[in-house]
């Protein structure tokens, strides 16, 4: 069963320096039928103003991700990292027993457009820790390529949590398949363009839910950038 969550039915605001959009309950925006999907908690697609972004603030038990789809993010944080994460980069913390970090805009120009993700860890208390990695364009270019995963499989980040996370760049025409394991479930985000999921339409900010799937189709209608989730 496919389910679909519109881009404009998700929780919306816009404070001047941050245009934000929530696909599931975040901060003010609570919606009881929407609080997330299995482990994955929160998905936030925000555009911050040049100049502007979040002061330094806390997390605890929590995998936090950031996906950058235009301009560039300034990450600093109590482990003493600092970063700049550009269109390519993904970037995993995971907060554990807790960290404080911040996240700007560096631009004086271009805003920055990027998503931020949330995945609850499968235990509370580990140690804080990050990653920050890098991946071409060739890489998802047509298939799907695995970013995420529980042991950092084939050069991905780190997750401590049992889902796995890919990045595919199609093609307008190009379709792709996942087959899905007994008892697991999918998220689908589209990031960018119009594809058809198992003959469903979404296009830019949609997302659905997959569940008692054993097969997913990816079609580009026109140049797609697409995240899916593979849930336990």
């Amino acid at each position: 069963m496919i389910t679909i969550r519109k881009a404009d039915d998700r929780g919306h605001f816009d404070h001047g320096w941050l245009n934000t959009y929530h696909t599931f309950s975040f901060a003010d925006y609570y919606d009881p039928a929407h609080l997330g999907f299995r482990a994955l908690r929160v998905i936030n697609e925000d555009r911050v103003q040049p100049g502007r972004g979040f002061p330094t603030h806390a997390h605890s038990d929590m995998e936090i991700i950031s996906y950058v789809l235009e301009g560039a993010l300034e990450h600093k944080d109590s482990m003493g990292n600092g970063s700049i994460i550009r269109p390519g980069d993904v970037q995993r913390m995971s907060a554990g027993t807790g960290v404080r970090h911040s996240e700007y805009n560096p631009s004086k120009s271009e805003s920055v457009h990027f998503l931020q993700i949330w995945i609850l860890p499968a235990e509370r208390g580990s140690a804080p820790s990050y990653e920050q990695k890098q991946f071409s364009e060739a890489d998802s270019h047509n298939r799907l390529r695995l970013i995420a995963s529980p042991e950092g499989r084939d050069g991905s980040v780190a997750l401590h949590q049992d889902a796995d996370l890919y990045l595919t760049r199609l093609d307008a025409g190009q379709e792709i398949a996942q087959p899905l394991r007994p008892h697991r479930h999918a998220w689908l985000q589209v990031a960018d363009g119009t594809v058809l999921l198992n003959g469903d339409r979404l296009t830019a900010g949609d997302g659905a839910a997959g569940t008692d799937e054993s097969l997913l189709t990816i079609r580009a209608a026109q140049p797609a950038e697409v995240l899916l989730f593979d849930l336990a």
